[in-house]
C-alpha cells in the first residue's frame, strides 16, 4: 500500500516537472521568436532608410545640375530643397519621415517637369543620369516599404497571438506602425519622371 502511494506521489512529481520543463521550453521560445520577428522589422526599415539616404544625397547634385540652366527657377529648387530637408529631421517618426518623403517626390516631380521648358537640360547627360538613379532609388523604396508593412504585419500577428501574447507582455514587445499610403497613391497615380508628369 505504501510502495503504491509513494509510486503515485513519484508519478505526480515527474508530471509537474515535465509541466513546468514545457512551459519553460514554450516561454523562451516564444520569446526568442518575438525578438527574430522585431530584428526583420528593424531590418526591413533599415533597408528603406538606406535608400532614403541614398535619394538624399543625389538630391544636391541634381539641383546644381538643373541650376545651371534654369536659373529663374529659383522656387521650384527651394521647394526641393525645403523637402529634402525635412526628411532629414531625427524626431521624424517612421509614418513622418515617409510622408516627408512623400513631400519630396512631389517636389521632385515638379523639378523634372521643368526639362520640357529646357531643352539644354533635357539633353544633359548628368542630369538624365541623376535622373535614372532617382527613378531606380524610388523603386527600390516602394518594394522596402512593402516589404517593411508586411514584416510588421507578421511581427504584431505574433504578438497578439496565444500563447506568445502573454511572453510579448511580459517582455515589453509592442506593436510597431504599418507604414501609411498617401490618400493620392492609392488612386494608381503614376509618378514618370521621363516627363514629370503625374496621370
Amino acid at each position: 500500500m505504501e510502495t503504491g502511494l509513494g509510486v503515485g506521489i513519484l508519478i505526480f512529481f515527474i508530471v509537474i516537472i515535465i509541466g513546468v520543463a514545457g512551459l519553460v521550453i514554450t516561454w523562451f521560445t516564444s520569446y526568442n521568436r518575438l525578438v527574430k520577428y522585431r530584428n526583420w522589422v528593424e531590418e526591413a526599415w533599415a533597408q528603406i532608410d538606406v535608400q532614403l539616404k541614398r535619394r538624399y544625397d543625389l538630391i544636391p547634385n541634381l539641383v546644381e545640375t538643373v541650376k545651371g540652366y534654369a536659373q529663374h527657377e529659383q522656387e521650384t529648387l527651394t521647394q526641393v530643397i525645403e523637402a529634402r530637408n525635412q526628411m532629414n529631421n531625427p524626431d521624424n517618426s517612421r509614418n513622418e519621415q515617409m510622408a516627408a518623403n512623400n513631400q519630396l517626390e512631389s517636389a521632385m516631380g515638379r523639378l523634372f517637369a521643368l526639362r520640357e521648358a529646357y531643352p539644354d537640360l533635357k539633353a544633359n547627360q548628368n542630369f538624365q543620369q541623376l535622373q535614372e538613379e532617382l527613378t531606380s532609388t524610388e523603386n527600390k523604396i516602394a518594394y522596402s516599404r512593402q516589404l517593411y508593412n508586411s514584416t510588421v504585419m507578421e511581427y504584431n500577428t505574433k504578438i497578439q497571438s496565444i500563447p506568445t501574447n502573454f511572453v510579448a507582455g511580459v517582455h515589453n514587445f509592442i506593436q510597431q506602425e504599418m507604414l501609411e499610403t498617401p490618400e493620392e497613391q492609392r488612386e494608381n497615380v503614376k509618378v514618370d519622371f521621363n516627363t514629370g508628369d503625374r496621370s
